[in-house]
This record gives C-alpha cells, structure tokens and sequence, in this order.
C-alpha cells in the first residue's frame, strides 16, 4: 500500500531506476554506541492508540462559508455526514480529535485508527477516490486535500449538489495548527478547533522538551520501501519525514547530503548519508521481508544503522501523518530512538 508519496514520484522513481539490488554484509564490527543508542530494532508506538476526542464536545454552528485552499468559497449548510479524506488520514483524524466522529460516515484507506476502522471505505482502489462509493454514503460536507483525487471526482461531487472543501495539504509541523484550524472552520466548530490546537502544541512542546541532551545528535535517514511494487526511496528536505526526524533533536540524513523530497536508494547515496537510525513505515519494513530483507537492500548494511541492526519501525498511519496526533507521534519517535531498551 503506497503512502505519502504522489503517484507521479513512484514513476519517477521506477524510471530512474529505483530498484534496489543486493548487496553483502558488511565485514566491519560493530560501531562506537551513538546518542541513539544501541537497542538494535525498535518499533515507535504511541502511547494512546485510539483517537481521544475533546471534552465538552462541540456544536456546529452552521451555515458557514469558508474559503477552500482551492480558491473556491464554499458554503457548508450541514454537517450532519462528513467524509474527511486523503492520502495521509489526518483530516479524518482531526475530524474525530474535534469530537465529531459519530458524524463521519466513511475514510480513506490510511484511516486506521480504531474509532474509524469500520467505516466503509471510499478509496476502494488504494488511493483513488471512487464518485460513487462517495455519493451512496449522501455526505453533506466533503474534506479533502490535493494529495487525493481524481480530481474528476470531486467535480462530481461538487456537481452532486456536495459542498468540497479542499485543504491546504503542506506536511510539516507547522502547518498542523492551520489544518485544524480549516477543518474546524469548515464544520462551524472554530472554537473546538482552537482547543485542539492548544492541545496538539502542547503535546508537541512537550515531546521537544523531553529529548535528551546530546553533543552529537544521531543521524536518521527515512527509506520509503515497498517491496511489492519495487519501490525504494529515501527521504530529503521537504519530504516530511525530515521534519518529524528533526522534531526528536536529530539530523535527517537525506537532507545533510543535499537531497529534497524523495530520491531512489542507491548504495553510493546512503552509505555516503551514514545513517546511525534507518527509519521506515512498519507495513514497509514487512513488504521487504523484515530487517533481515531491509540489510539486503543496496547500501543498507554498509551503514553504521545497517551494522548496529539499528532500525527503528512506526506504523504508516502515525509517522507521517501530521494530524492531530501529531505530538504523541514526536514522543513515540524519540522514546524508541532514544529510549532504553527494552
């Protein structure tokens, strides 16, 4: 299942080449422990799985008209049935973390929290929107974002008489605040959103306030694996995974080397990143057979990560999902980079 990376930057990737071959374990020993420690595999989780919404739970005040990101101004008259979709399922998130989850009525397939894994799917097809999955469910509002599409289905929808609401879809940590701030808007609960912005700030101060001291911080590189469709990609400035690496107090390692965005995984490109941590989504590290299959990817066991096994998983629906569970997922990250071992 791809996730964060647009279709156009997979094809991109296929044609130069991405595909990584094998190559042989490192002979070298062990290197010297690094602030990251030397747990070996870890595997980030939240603390909290599931979505807690805020107390009291607000009232739309509705009608609203708001000013979608695609230029449009739209006008919300209900929003008795949300569909909140995209390719990251922060939109969906934040919708239930305003406490208006028993008004959603469907979720894209990078949705997978509890309180949402029931409800029917409208991206049938990996990550393509689907007219008329959408327009059986008769939602009175849609949320979306440029990172989901065709956007032939949402004229659809539109022309369905279905107020769009498009999002502004930049992944980092700064924009959270003004993505809740657009869905609450767009849902007549603006104070709500206000709450759940101080809550998510303050979640993620904290988790900043915990990293520990280091004179020489570890670096991370992100590789976006899917062995299953022979996508192998690592992450740079403005990829998003940056920016969660750097909110732990680290040093993304694509970036430290000139990459932006994604890149194809080329033996030369990491082991010139030397990595300490090699982050990946947890449904990744599955798709390539595991860390035992990840050390075979070029590269990758030429690393001081690679030699140290030092490989660090997060589920795809929390990593780089920048919704309001953003915080806790700055915290997740940190403990397993910097944490004890267990």
């Amino acid at each position: 299942m791809i996730r964060r990376i647009s279709a156009a930057t997979v094809v991109l990737a296929l044609l130069l080449g991405a595909v990584a071959g094998c190559t042989a374990v490192s002979e070298v020993g062990p290197e010297t422990e690094t602030a990251a420690g030397g747990c070996g595999v870890t595997t980030a989780k939240l603390a909290i799985d599931d979505i807690v919404p805020l107390d009291p739970v607000p009232v739309p005040k509705l009608p609203v008209t708001v000013d979608s990101a695609d230029g449009r101004k739209v006008t919300v008259p209900s929003a008795d049935r949300i569909l909140a979709v995209n390719l990251y399922g922060s939109l969906g998130e934040i919708v239930f973390s305003l406490g208006l989850g028993d008004r959603v009525i469907g979720r894209d397939t990078s949705t997978t929290f509890p309180a949402a894994r029931k409800l029917p799917l409208v991206t049938p097809q990996g990550h393509d929107l689907s007219a008329e999955a959408i327009l059986k469910l008769n939602p009175t509002v849609l949320l979306a974002d440029d990172s989901i599409g065709p956007k032939t289905v949402l004229d659809q929808v539109r022309q369905a008489g279905i107020p769009v609401v498009v999002v502004d879809d930049e992944q980092t940590l700064a924009a959270v605040p003004e993505h809740i701030r657009a869905v609450a808007a767009a849902l007549g609960v603006a104070e709500a959103g206000e709450r759940l912005i101080k809550r998510v700030q303050g979640e993620i101060d904290a988790a900043r306030k915990s990293m520990p001291e280091s004179a020489g911080p570890p670096r991370i590189a992100f590789l976006y694996v899917r062995g299953t469709a022979g996508v192998y990609l690592i992450g740079g400035k403005g990829a998003g995974s940056d920016a969660m690496i750097e909110a732990i107090g680290a040093v993304d390692a694509g970036s430290a080397i000139g990459l932006e965005k994604f890149r194809p995984m080329t033996s030369e490109g990491l082991i010139n990143a030397a990595p300490d941590v090699i982050l990946v989504m947890t449904e990744g590290l599955n798709s390539v057979g595991g860390v035992d299959g990840l050390l075979k990817l070029a590269g990758v066991a030429q690393t001081p990560a690679g030699v140290n096994r030092r490989i660090v998983d997060m589920d795809d629906g929390a990593l780089l999902n920048f919704g309001a569970r953003t915080g806790q997922a700055v915290a997740a990250l940190a403990k397993a980079v910097y944490g004890p071992c267990t």
